[in-house]
């Protein structure tokens, strides 16, 4: 009960309701938005490697990557890239670390594909030091005809890149046409990746 006889001088005032700043719950709305997303996707049935990319249909970045130094493939550097050489094949383009636990699960997969040819293979050598990926190519294997060398991830923020491992599908016309996130299983590759590489390798042939 109130004491109405207290003077109002001696009366503790209330304390006013704290305020959290937008910009500490702004991280955590980002979070919730991308877990709904993966949910969503997981929840009807889709695959969240099938994200739509906002680059699916775009010519690739206007980039000129080094190679990775000392990597060597027959006593020859093996070498960088730039978009100009993305121009008149079908490219798959493969973005890959040492350090990615993943990235030695498809591996395999890189070399299968490498094997069979009819396409040019490219690795996008992501936040590496170059001693630790010619140990990881050297141990694994090499699939790629060039390798850029990406030590800050600039690179890879201009392909839209999401995390390691990614795949793309370049057109001869150095166009995005396929975007596959995360590692290639088995089952993704044959299902998936391989039926939408041959479309892309037939609409070429024909074009």
């Amino acid at each position: 009960m109130t004491d109405t006889n207290t003077p109002p001088s001696t009366r503790t005032p209330p304390r006013p309701k704290r305020r959290i700043p937008v910009l500490v719950l702004l991280p955590v709305v980002i979070f919730a938005a991308l877990a709904g997303l993966f949910l969503f996707q997981l929840t009807m049935g889709g695959d969240p490697s099938k994200i739509p990319s906002a680059l699916i249909g775009k010519p690739v970045p206007e980039q000129s990557l080094p190679p990775v130094e000392g990597l060597t493939e027959n006593g020859k550097q093996v070498p960088g890239f730039s978009k100009a050489d993305l121009l008149g094949k079908v490219s798959v383009v493969n973005v890959f670390a040492s350090w990615c636990a993943p990235c030695r699960q498809e591996h395999p997969l890189l070399e299968d594909l490498a094997k069979e040819g009819g396409v040019q293979m490219i690795g996008i050598n992501y936040k590496d030091k170059p001693e630790n990926a010619r140990r990881f190519l050297g141990s694994l294997g090499n699939p790629y005809d060039r390798v850029g060398a990406d030590p800050n991830g600039r690179a890879a923020i201009d392909w839209g890149v999401y995390g390691v491992p990614e795949t793309f599908i370049i057109g001869p016309k150095g166009t995005i046409r396929y975007k596959f996130i995360g590692p290639l299983s088995p089952q993704t590759y044959k299902n998936v990746f391989l039926p939408e590489l041959e479309k892309i390798k037939a609409s070429a042939a024909g074009s």
